[in-house]
């Protein structure tokens, strides 16, 4: 009478006393693909959360911003700079409007100008050339061009080059809060985390 493979192995695992050391093991059929698709969910989680951090920030003390005027930048490249500019000041409570040009527009007392660059490279896993975002700046200026707040995003290579595959919001999200609070998010985050009483 034939055996069945495993319900043999059920079996001796149930009778051994050391179930750890049985010698029945169950595979996939196709290990190297579940590697794969493991490594790709690495590597996804990794681009998800690659820290970005706002440089060169300048600020000025100032009135609270609540809403402000975005002014439209024909010259960047990125189609989704504004998008996530606005997503992130939506964020901290601040609304927006873009417009071509600053100019005959009086009711804004706040205006957001920003640039972005881009470059060409190949993401982990794959083997075309995708464009992502490696430089971007926000500048903050009142009614009357005086710049109160400027800060600026620039792809980190000391993270194995991971970092400049994430999304544009992750990457302007510290610039946002840099322009708008004087902080970026690691010092945010450091007084959140800080005793009380204790200021980093």
């Amino acid at each position: 009478m034939p055996v069945d493979p495993i319900r043999a192995c059920r079996a001796g695992a149930v009778l051994t006393l050391f179930p750890m050391f049985s010698a029945c093991s169950i595979l996939s059929p196709m290990p190297l693909w579940e590697l794969t698709k493991g490594v790709g969910a690495a590597v996804g989680q990794a681009v998800a959360v690659a820290p970005a951090e706002a440089v060169n920030t300048v600020y000025h003390p100032h009135d609270p911003v609540n809403q402000l005027c975005i002014e439209y930048n024909p010259d960047s490249p990125a189609a989704d700079v504004v998008p996530a500019i606005q997503a992130e000041l939506q964020r901290h409570q601040v609304s927006s409007r873009v417009y071509e040009s600053s100019a005959n527009v009086p009711e804004c007392q706040f205006w957001l100008r920003y640039s972005a660059y881009m470059e060409w490279g190949i993401p982990f896993l794959s083997g075309e050339y995708q464009p992502y975002i490696s430089r971007a700046t926000l500048t903050l200026s009142n009614a009357q061009g005086r710049v109160m707040a400027s800060s600026s995003y620039r792809s980190d290579s000391s993270q194995l080059g991971v970092s400049k595959w994430a999304s544009t919001r992750a990457k302007l999200a510290p610039v946002v809060q840099a322009v708008l609070t004087g902080r970026n998010s690691a010092e945010t985050t450091a007084r959140n985390d800080a005793p009380k009483g204790f200021t980093p």
